[in-house]
């Protein structure tokens, strides 16, 4: 067995989270490693061409029971997929790529995008984002900002 080169980060179930590329300083995330790909809020979905790529506009309330604030953001559709919500329901979802900063640890995650207006947390990462990156204490909260 390996030891990693250098230690990882420990995190909460829920942290702050920066999604710069969308426009999006701070947001809520709460940490799932049930769930495989990353989950973003989002409404209003229009699909659109940049540089002869096909990218989605779409639109989100970035603070939870808040749908005052609204942020229209853009990014790169990488695919559709169906995805399986915890209660079972299916779903086909836009997916796109956009970077993560999270105490100043930088990485691209896939978000796939779904409404999340009845939901606690606008963001969800799953496993395939934090993996190898973080330790997650399902005990602790916020850790990354308490450093600041």
């Amino acid at each position: 067995m390996t030891e990693p080169s250098s230690p990882l980060t420990t995190i909460g179930w829920r942290e702050w989270v920066s999604l710069p590329t969308l426009g999006i300083p701070r947001i809520k995330a709460k940490v799932d490693t049930g769930a495989r790909t990353s989950c973003l809020h989002a409404f209003a979905y229009e699909r659109i061409t940049e540089g002869g790529a096909p990218w989605l506009r779409f639109t989100i309330h970035p603070i939870q029971e808040n749908t005052d604030k609204v942020i229209v953001c853009t990014a790169p559709l990488v695919d559709e997929r169906m995805v399986s919500d915890s209660g079972g329901h299916r779903e086909l979802r836009p997916i796109i790529a956009t970077r993560i900063v999270m105490d100043g640890i930088e990485f691209d995650a896939d978000f796939t995008l779904t409404n999340r207006d009845t939901m606690l947390f606008r963001v969800l990462l799953g496993r395939v984002a934090v993996a190898g990156r973080f330790v997650i204490d399902p005990k602790l909260s916020f850790c990354l900002s308490k450093r600041r």
